[in-house]
């Protein structure tokens, strides 16, 4: 359990027995969940960096059974921790003695509209379930990740998540034209548009999206579709290094344009972890590189042959001496394969003992510079760890985690974290990045935000905080230190 974790918020007993037997009355006895047993599951960071604690779970099933919980917590002054399928990776959706307001009974697609290309789905929606929806309209929900068939839409939306086609399509909050809000007083913003152009003063919804819970509770929100992609090329290639990596991507990007929806990478020790430990997975290429570089292009037009093109930048990359070996799906099922070997990536990593990890994010230029320099620090630090950055080099988000030397043990490792913090942190702050790409910021990151956020962006996010949730009762002590 994480050192950085609250202090648990202490209930007056009389004022929560009162709050709970009001909210049962309203939504059932069998939606307030009080049983020890029960609860556990949803307590737990899932790598074990956080235990929280709540006295009751309750799990409304609409935006005006959410509005009610929250009004009555307000009037009684209990703190409120929102979550969905508490997947996610920095102890945000972690309670410490405030309610747990679960969202996953709020998962219904209230509508969606093939001409506007917008779905409407509620927050307890997980990923996948607004994908299907889509593809069955003919359309594409592009956010994909490795949680995607248990996160959750409000999850997504509250730490702006990003995924594996954010070079193509974005983050969250591109994904998102409009938000259903419960503030924290329990008043709903209706906030539910469809416009692509609205100029009628702030942007609220980008103040909710990213906020992991500390400003209301994301109940409904309209997203973005695009026509479905009809062609599609899906490739690995092996190379010496990540600066090999960055020269095949720009000739990707400047011949395929748009059509390269995504372009990632991993090293040598992450294949070799993957194929070692996640069954099924296969080496798609003949020998040993030092880094792989996966590329997807897709194309509305159902004619367009991607994999020509595909094959053009690889001759001349072959020619120019930037890759070593490639190879193109020939089907569905070896894309899906190729695919596999990335994102199974993040689950196999376990197996090799404890992961020290960053989700940073670079300029695209500077990520060659930015694994090296941070990989030859770390390094000298712990002689023996083993360095597995991977991610989404087109769009500067690199994953640069750190498995621990063979052999040692696990916890006393794992305590070293905020010594790597400050050698990746000041890496990545000196190549004007950010210490936070897709992940948020929780509980794992506050103190790190202080340290490396722009002090007047501080004082105005503590400034918003106040104004919109004076009590303090929304998600408590998460993101912002003291918030």
């Amino acid at each position: 359990m994480s050192s950085h974790a609250p202090h648990p918020v202490l209930l007056d007993a009389a004022r929560l027995k009162g709050l709970l037997e009001r909210i049962a009355a309203r939504i059932g006895p069998a939606r307030v969940v009080t049983d020890a047993a029960e609860l556990a599951p949803w307590l737990v960071e899932g790598r074990g960096l956080f235990q929280g604690a709540t006295p009751a779970m309750v799990e409304p099933a609409t935006t005006e059974e959410v509005s009610f919980i929250v009004a009555a917590c307000a009037e009684a002054g209990v703190p409120v921790v929102p979550q969905g399928g508490n997947t996610g990776l920095v102890g945000g959706q972690v309670p410490f003695g405030g309610l747990l307001l679960s969202l996953r009974r709020m998962s219904r697609i209230r509508d969606l509209d093939p001409i506007d290309l917008t779905v409407v789905a509620e927050a307890g929606c997980t990923l996948h379930q607004v994908q299907q929806a889509a593809a069955e309209a003919g359309c594409l929900f592009p956010l994909s990740i490795a949680s995607e068939g248990s996160c959750r839409i409000g999850g997504n939306l509250s730490t702006n998540a990003g995924g594996t086609a954010v070079l193509r399509y974005g983050n969250m909050r591109e994904l998102t034209f409009g938000l259903e809000v419960v503030l924290p007083d329990g008043r709903i913003w209706n906030g539910l548009s469809r416009l692509r152009k609205d100029n009628t003063g702030y942007a609220l919804k980008d103040l909710f999206i990213g906020a992991e819970g500390t400003l209301g509770i994301i109940t409904a929100a309209v997203l973005r579709l695009y026509p479905a992609p009809r062609a599609r090329a899906t490739t690995l290639t092996g190379l010496s290094s990540p600066d090999a990596a960055l020269k095949l991507f720009q000739r990707l990007r400047n011949v395929a344009g748009d059509a390269l929806t995504g372009f990632e990478i991993l090293p040598r020790f992450g294949m070799e972890t993957v194929l070692k430990h996640i069954p099924g997975t296969t080496r798609a290429l003949a020998g040993d590189h030092g880094w792989y570089a996966l590329a997807e292009l897709t194309s509305t037009r159902r004619d367009d042959d991607l994999s020509a093109l595909a094959l053009e930048v690889f001759g001349a990359a072959f020619e120019a001496g930037e890759i070593e070996d490639a190879v193109i799906a020939a089907s569905e099922a070896q894309a899906e394969a190729l695919w596999k070997l990335r994102e199974a990536l993040s689950d196999a990593q376990k197996f090799e003992g404890g992961s020290i990890k960053h989700d940073v994010s670079v300029p695209v230029s500077r990520v060659p510079g930015f694994i090296a320099e941070a990989s030859r620090a770390c390094e000298a630090h712990m002689p023996g760890l083993r360095v597995c950055a991977f991610g989404h080099m087109g769009d500067g988000n690199i994953h640069f985690n750190l498995s621990q030397p063979p052999g040692m043990d696990k916890a006393a490792y794992l305590a070293g974290w905020e010594g790597f913090n400050r050698i990746v942190h000041d890496i990545v702050a000196a190549l004007g990045g950010s210490i936070s790409a897709e992940h948020g910021i929780g509980l794992l990151k506050r103190e790190e935000l202080s340290l490396y956020k722009d002090p007047v962006a501080l004082e105005l996010m503590a400034a918003i905080k106040a104004a919109i949730d004076p009590k303090g009762l929304a998600n408590p002590g998460k993101v912002l230190l003291g918030g």
